[in-house]
């Protein structure tokens, strides 16, 4: 009798904790990321939620062509993480005059990025989680700021595409990653947030080293294509870690940082 008693509250117990589980919905791959770091297992993601691996078997109701809004209501979600960046305004607006809680996540700088990982702790199942996934981040963050500041600053050109080129100024997370490791932007100062650029404007300014989100089979085949006016170093970072303004941002960051300043700069980059 004691022991049914007992299975009888521990089900009770887990079925109270589940109802308790806040449900969540990500419509982009970042917030997947982010929702992940902080212990919360989306009912639903966006298409391309890769990382980590579990996220690539939950339904997804989103993609570059829109939301879907029938679905995500069928879903009754507790909030729904969206990205002013990436979403249609209009649709989630949408879902907003349907009575569902929306919540903007759309961080310009590093500290925002980890400010809003340390915020989903009150969607998360484990808050704990949130608020340690937070702190680690702004240790590395902290660790590689103190160890990079001080290196000679090499200029970078953040390459995004080849016809038309694009880049990226001092407002994005890219430029707060090239900085974090000591470099210098040479389009920080264009007041438009991803410019299109020239060859001829690139040329002007002298880079040093040219950064792309991809593999090291696209680093060569930028490398030809400066060629021969400008023969730099052509750093390739993993795309999604550059790309995504989520928590592997970091990893982004400690594999430039190592690539521009191997031995703390004992081969300067010239």
């Amino acid at each position: 009798m004691v022991k049914s008693t007992w299975l009888v509250g521990l089900l009770l117990f887990c079925s109270s904790l589940l109802a308790a589980t806040p449900r969540v919905i990500t419509l982009a791959p970042h917030l997947t990321e982010l929702a992940f770091a902080a212990g919360i297992t989306p009912v639903a993601v966006s298409a391309w939620s890769d990382y980590p691996a579990s996220a690539a078997s939950l339904e997804q109701v989103a993609n570059w062509q829109g939301i879907r809004i029938e679905r995500i209501v069928q879903l009754k979600p507790d909030v729904v993480l969206a990205w002013r960046g990436g979403n249609p305004q209009r649709q989630v607006e949408q879902l907003q005059r349907l009575g569902i809680k929306v919540e903007w996540i759309d961080p310009q700088t590093l500290d925002q990025m980890i400010d809003a990982l340390a915020d989903l702790r009150r969607w998360s199942p484990h808050p704990q989680q949130a608020e340690d996934a937070a702190q680690a981040l702004r240790a590395q963050e902290m660790q590689l700021r103190q160890q990079y500041q001080q290196q000679p600053p090499v200029r970078i050109f953040l390459q995004f595409g080849q016809q038309p080129l694009f880049t990226a100024s001092r407002n994005t997370l890219q430029n707060a990653v090239i900085e974090l490791c000591g470099g210098r932007n040479i389009f920080a100062d264009s007041t438009v947030s991803w410019p299109q650029v020239s060859r001829e404007q690139v040329l002007a300014r002298h880079p040093q080293a040219i950064v792309i989100g991809g593999k090291a089979a696209q680093a060569a085949s930028i490398a030809q294509f400066w060629q021969p006016q400008l023969a730099v170093p052509v750093i390739a970072i993993n795309d999604d870690w550059l790309s995504r303004p989520g928590p592997r941002l970091l990893l982004a960051a400690q594999q430039l940082c190592a690539v521009l300043h191997p031995a703390k700069n004992s081969t300067k980059i010239d």
